[in-house]
């Protein structure tokens, strides 16, 4: 394999999580690897540094069109950076903006994309941004939507949760892994096993399973606690918060939870996300 392998994700989805395994497996780390170190090992599409080595321009005064022009040069020096094969977190869609896609498919050796139940993201993102809860699912639902530009990144396209979900896991491809969350949360011995098959590596017992202790919400949320930690955000008192499945319960009203599940169906029912409660549509379709 070589090429970029992309570790994509809608924000807020277990991007870190994975970044943290990859990082602890192939590090072979006999303590936590250092959470603020995950740079050696994998890069970031919308890091800002790639776009300044074409265009010195700040990120803000770049336009959509300059975006879309230095896209597939960005992704070439990415792709360039490694001898083999290069890891890189992205949390955009796989579509195209301004007639250039997001994701240049000539680079791409292959992409894992981490899928998170939509109710649980938006109470993680809320927090995330220090932004009102019916104001993420909102965003949450607004297709076409992008970041904007600060000063160490340039904006990404996330679109909507389901256009971003579909756009990377309409078609399944050999060389496609979908994980979800909740599984790597609930049954991380299989899940973590079948990520580690899907990059065609064969570690010892013992050292995969120190990997997947090591990168757990428990040690990552003790390195941030003594440490810090780079991407935690202004808004949040720490980023590592709760990592729980489920949370949603305790903080979604009904009318909020019937909003995201109205604008979201379709991809939450493929991915068994639906709440107790709400039909799926082919018990809709055997009741007519």
């Amino acid at each position: 394999m070589s090429g970029i392998l992309w570790l994509a994700s809608y924000p807020k989805s277990g991007n870190t999580w994975l970044r943290a395994f990859l990082h602890n497996l192939l590090r072979n780390a006999r303590t936590p690897f250092d959470i603020n170190r995950m740079s050696e090992l994998t890069a970031g599409d919308s890091q800002a540094h790639w776009y300044r080595r074409l265009d010195h321009r700040p990120p803000a005064a770049l336009g959509a069109e300059d975006l879309a022009r230095l896209r597939p040069g960005v992704h070439a020096l990415i792709a360039e950076s490694a001898r083999d094969t290069v890891m890189v977190k992205t949390h955009n869609a796989l579509v195209e903006a301004d007639g250039v896609p997001m994701i240049t498919q000539s680079l791409t050796a292959a992409a894992i994309y981490v899928v998170r139940n939509p109710l649980d993201v938006v109470v993680s993102y809320a927090h995330h941004l220090g932004q009102p809860t019916d104001d993420i699912i909102t965003l949450m639902g607004t297709r076409g939507f992008r970041s904007p530009a600060v000063a160490d990144q340039v904006p990404e396209h996330h679109s909507d949760w389901s256009t971003h979900v579909e756009s990377w896991t309409a078609s399944s491809h050999p060389q496609l892994h979908v994980v979800r969350y909740e599984d790597m949360s609930r049954r991380p011995g299989p899940t973590f096993r079948a990520i580690v098959a899907f990059l065609g590596l064969k570690p010892p017992r013992e050292r995969l399973e120190r990997a997947m202790r090591h990168s757990s919400f428990r040690s990552m949320r003790a390195q941030e606690d003594r440490t810090g930690f780079i991407e935690r955000t202004p808004s949040q008192d720490r980023f590592f918060r709760a990592g729980k499945v489920g949370s949603w319960r305790e903080v979604l009203d009904d009318a909020q939870v019937r909003r995201v599940v109205e604008r979201h169906r379709a991809q939450m029912e493929r991915f068994g996300y639906l709440p107790p409660g709400y039909e799926s549509t082919r018990e809709r379709d055997a009741g007519r």
